[in-house]
């Protein structure tokens, strides 16, 4: 199907193959922490959990990620579990045998709770927290416990619940370091920004400990909000997937794609800057997206960020810079 939409797929490749351009940003920009969210199993598991759709990925192609150099792989997520308990396992012994860290799944709660921890100076790290919630398709016994592994699922969104998380961070976090909340939630298509979720991410940065929520399990980039000097990204996109050649929900442009590059002040933890690298996923590759796609994603951003307080330009080298009030 992708080489039907857009012609023929080499075969076989490297592994940096499917990272294409954003090798080279990367490179550019040398960011001091990578963080994906890692949808999928890495597991020779057939354990399949009979929810509709399945992935995984063998372990031998771990070497895809380790070619971007990711630091943390966040598991928190209605995908991780796919093929049970033991592709679980598996996932996690292949990310750790890489050298990989990773948040939201372990073998316990107390694991999947746990932070990946991420040193970025002699004294400062980015300390990553990651949960999810059940209206991203996670089946509720995938949840961990103290006897078994799982992911880090939360049971809502209410303030008892951020205030819970909060108090996570604030037991973990040094004067030096940087918190991430990475959180799985909401559905796969569409725009709006529930309530729900406004109000919970305004509670989390109220309490003040949580520098950056990292938002996901949209397959298309959402409106983004700065709220108290901290960015809220709602909902990411995907960055690399299969569907390529797929039919449905074409007016979403989920082909596009966005690296985002958070700039964070080390002293006060507010946000500095936050550019944006739009790329195109093309023979499973990411390919620099053309001025009339990198509009696109401008005009969407915009649009979408308006009712948020924000507002996306665009640069003649087609990267978009986010500006908040």
């Amino acid at each position: 199907m992708a080489e039907s939409a857009n012609g023929r797929i080499l075969k076989p490749v490297q592994f940096p193959y499917v990272w294409g351009h954003a090798a080279e940003e990367l490179t550019r920009v040398s960011p001091n922490a990578r963080i994906v969210n890692l949808e999928t199993s890495i597991t020779t598991s057939d354990d399949y959990d009979p929810k509709g759709i399945n992935y995984r990925m063998h372990p031998a192609n771990t070497p895809c990620l380790t070619a971007a150099k990711i630091d943390c792989c966040v598991l928190a997520n209605n995908h991780v579990m796919d093929w049970g308990r033991a592709g679980l396992k598996e996932t996690l012994a292949s990310l750790q045998t890489a050298g990989m860290k990773t948040a939201g799944a372990g073998l316990s709660l107390a694991e999947a709770i746990k932070p990946a921890v991420i040193e970025i100076g002699d004294s400062a790290r980015v300390l990553v927290f990651a949960a999810c919630t059940k209206d991203s398709g996670i089946p509720p016994d995938w949840a961990a416990t103290d006897r078994e592994s799982g992911v880090a699922l939360l049971p809502g969104l209410s303030d008892r619940t951020a205030e819970w998380l909060t108090e996570r961070v604030r037991g973990m976090k040094g004067k030096d370091d940087l918190a991430v909340l990475s959180i799985h939630w909401g559905g796969n298509w569409g725009y709006g920004v529930p309530q729900e979720q406004q109000s919970f991410a305004h509670k989390v940065l109220d309490l003040g400990a949580v520098d950056v929520i990292h938002g996901h399990s949209s397959h298309h980039p959402k409106g983004i909000e700065v709220y108290r000097d901290k960015p809220i990204l709602y909902g990411c996109g995907d960055f690399l997937n299969d569907y390529e050649g797929i039919a449905g929900y074409e007016e979403y442009r989920s082909d596009l794609v966005l690296m985002y590059f958070v700039r964070i002040d080390a002293v006060t933890g507010c946000l500095l800057a936050l550019e944006m690298t739009p790329l195109e996923i093309k023979r499973f590759r990411l390919h620099k997206a053309e001025h009339p796609d990198a509009r696109w994603l401008r005009d969407m951003l915009h649009r979408e960020g308006r009712p948020l307080g924000t507002r996306v330009t665009l640069g003649t080298d087609n990267c978009l810079a986010l500006q908040w009030r």
